[in-house]
């Protein structure tokens, strides 16, 4: 029975409607979903480039996601300044509540991972845990040196306030010891981490110590002193804590919800293992070497393709690692000087001079390359002894064969044809056709040559072969 046209219009709008209430319900169903993750990032290891760039995409991401929670989840001995204000700026200026928590049992948040703890809107720490030594590393070899006690009549940097206790940092730069440069870099330090103390409302004494004099603190003690805000288990503990407990964000406060939350743990992607890898400075030395001595074949041989193309994304990976890691421009100079001047050696008979100062100019600029005492971002001393080794080896050898070659016999050119011998493609007397080489040229004798004589080189005239017929024995 054939329905009314009115019933199946009907039926197809209800089918329609019913549909997007569907889709609509499953999309929200998906956004409240998405919006109840807790996001867990790792920031493992000494923090650098990589890592910096890591956890701040992390956090961007996670605010785009709609995530409830982020939690950083630490164990670093500290790392590069840039890196570690990288990192703050992104929780500074995150949407979504971000929680430091140094964890497992054995780790450490020491210096820039104390800062990252007192700039997170919670911080937390597991059992059997430290965080402290926060005193900047110079970026200049030798560090930044020593803080040697005041001698007797000089000024302390702690001075006696009314009810006999002592303030740190009250006293002005001069009477602070170690120079200029020393005092500057710790009381930039000191002003960074006590606007950080007083924005989370944590111990801001005890951040000017840690920055001052290096001390350190337990979990326990951490959280007795109002350095954290809890101690945890694991993550599971964590979460159960941080429920009902109130946060400052940039918009306002924020009492979280964190009992239903779903725990995500993002893995590093490719970008940022590849990046961990280039900025290794012993990675990133050997791609300068490698550019360089590529970019140097092929213009030695133009049309190889192969060295030019290798030797150009080295060095664009080199110099962008360079560009993020703390670079002593004047050690990458000397060292480009230090080939220079080796490969100088192979054009200017300098009886060596030129590869030997070549030598120490690339063996001083390898030394002073990297501008940090940290101990992950610095070059292994047996690398830069292995490649300056070999690329003197290797520039010494093309010269022990440059010179060879020069006492061999010219095998081209006007010089090689003057004596060769070939053979007469047919009989002439005046010009004719004569294989030499391998090739077909024209000649021309003074004497009749009789077809398959073989014939002498005499002299060149143009593209014209002077032959002279060789008498056979």
């Amino acid at each position: 029975m054939d329905l009314p046209r009115g019933f199946a219009f009907s039926t197809g709008i209800a089918a329609l409607a019913a549909g997007l209430v569907l889709v609509l319900t499953t999309a929200l169903a998906t956004g409240q979903t998405e919006a109840r993750r807790a996001i867990v990032l790792e920031l493992e290891g000494a923090i650098g480039p990589a890592s910096s760039d890591f956890v701040v995409r992390g956090i961007e991401e996670a605010g785009t996601a709609g995530a409830a929670l982020v939690i950083l989840r630490m164990n670093t001995p500290g790392g590069l300044d840039t890196s570690m204000r990288e990192i703050i700026s992104a929780i500074l200026a995150s949407g979504v509540p971000i929680v430091a928590y140094v964890s497992p049992p054995g780790s450490r948040a020491a210096s820039a991972g104390t800062y990252i703890m007192y700039a997170s809107h919670a911080a937390a720490m597991a059992p059997a845990t430290n965080l402290g030594s926060a005193t900047p590393v110079s970026m200049t070899p030798g560090g930044l040196g020593e803080q040697k006690e005041p001698a007797e009549g000089e000024k302390s940097t702690e001075t006696e306030e009314p009810d006999g206790e002592t303030a740190a940092g009250t006293e002005s730069e001069s009477t602070q010891p170690g120079n200029a440069l020393q005092r500057k870099v710790i009381n930039d330090a000191v002003a960074y981490i006590k606007g950080l103390a007083r924005l989370r409302g944590r111990n801001e004494e005890w951040a000017v110590e840690a920055v001052r004099s290096a001390v350190n603190l337990t979990a326990e003690d951490a959280l007795e002193q109002n350095v954290i805000d809890l101690v945890a288990r694991d993550i599971p503990d964590l979460l159960e804590q941080l429920d009902g407990r109130s946060v400052d964000l940039q918009s306002g406060a924020l009492q979280l919800d964190t009992g239903d939350l779903v725990v995500e743990t993002v893995e590093p992607d490719w970008r940022t293992k590849l990046l961990a890898v280039i900025t290794n400075p012993n990675v990133a030395y050997i791609l300068i070497i490698l550019g360089v001595y590529g970019l140097f074949f092929e213009l030695s041989n133009p049309g190889a393709m192969f060295p030019g193309v290798l030797g150009a994304i080295c060095l664009l990976l080199a110099l962008y690692a360079f560009h993020v890691l703390p670079v002593n421009y004047a050690g990458l100079a000397l060292i480009l000087l230090g080939i220079a001047f080796m490969v100088g050696e192979l054009f200017v008979p300098s009886f060596g001079v030129l590869g030997i100062g070549g030598a120490a100019a690339f063996i001083i600029g390898s030394l002073i390359l990297i501008e940090t005492e940290i101990e992950a971002f610095q070059l292994s001393i047996p690398l830069i002894v292995t490649v300056t080794a070999l690329t003197a080896v290797f520039v010494f050898a093309l010269i022990s064969i440059a010179l060879r070659q020069r006492k061999k016999p010219v095998v081209s050119g006007r010089e090689q044809m003057l004596g060769s011998v070939g053979e007469a493609l047919g009989d002439f007397e005046g010009t004719g056709n004569v294989h030499i080489h391998g090739e077909l040229w024209s000649a021309r004798t003074e004497r009749p040559v009789r077809r398959g004589q073989r014939v002498k080189v005499r002299e060149l005239d143009g593209l014209t072969l002077i032959v002279e017929p060789v008498e056979e024995e």
